[in-house]
């Protein structure tokens, strides 16, 4: 069961994550001692769901720009929400990032099942080549969830898992194998451990996680998209 997090305050034991007071806070906090999620709490304004139901989505993902948003036909609460989603946007962009908003309703599913799930309903964790981070926020819908690194255990660690992937693979267990992995995102996946207790994101909040990358100081932030059915209520989502 998820913990929940009307004004977000770190689940007992989760010593990762820092929560922070501002967004210049947020950006200037590094990742150091441990800490690999970056939280700002926020109770925010407006109509999000008036935002969703106007949008219309009914399938997959459909990604939103301004343009569209502000011409829909909304309330003074729904465009007070189109206001803070363009905002959010406009901060991320001075910082010279690429922020995306996407409506969601449901994520592309591995197209071919193997010994390692590697879609965003998996646990993982993001990577880079360079020095970088993962920025989101989710604003309407299921919001995504988050797992202790303690709780979770690389699922190309585990022997039965490793032996099926170098069936798969042809090889030996070497350099070539492990570029496999890497190429694959195979070995960015995790399995949960049978206590585990994932926490949520929350709503409004804006999150700064750490990702995988070269000579990072701390692990990356182990997290993934919530289930979302076709029936359910639509995410409504800022990532960068």
């Amino acid at each position: 069961m998820l913990s929940p997090t009307p004004n977000f305050t770190p689940p007992p034991g989760y010593d990762r994550i820092k929560v922070v007071q501002s967004f210049d806070e947020l950006v200037a906090t590094p990742f150091a001692g441990g800490v690999n999620a970056l939280c700002w709490p926020r109770t925010l304004p407006g109509d999000f769901g008036e935002v969703v139901a106007q949008l219309g989505v009914t399938a997959g993902i459909t990604a939103l720009d301004e343009a569209r948003l502000q011409a829909l036909p909304l309330s003074a609460a729904g465009r007070a929400a189109v206001e803070i989603l363009l905002a959010d946007q406009l901060r991320l962009r001075a910082l010279g990032r690429a922020p995306e908003l996407n409506c969601i309703r449901s994520y592309p599913r591995d197209e071919e099942p193997g010994p390692v799930p590697t879609d965003v309903y998996s646990w993982h964790a993001d990577s880079a080549p360079i020095e970088a981070d993962t920025w989101l926020c989710t604003y309407h819908g299921a919001a995504s969830e988050g797992l202790r690194n303690v709780d979770a255990q690389r699922r190309t660690a585990d022997p039965a898992i490793r032996a099926a992937l170098l069936k798969i693979f042809g090889g030996a267990d070497d350099g070539d194998f492990r570029e496999f992995l890497n190429e694959n995102c195979y070995d960015l996946h995790y399995a949960a451990a049978p206590a585990a207790q994932p926490f949520s994101f929350g709503l409004g909040h804006l999150w700064r996680i750490a990702v995988d990358w070269p000579d990072s100081p701390v692990p990356p932030c182990i997290h993934r998209a919530p289930e979302t059915l076709p029936d359910s209520q639509a995410r409504l989502l800022l990532i960068s």
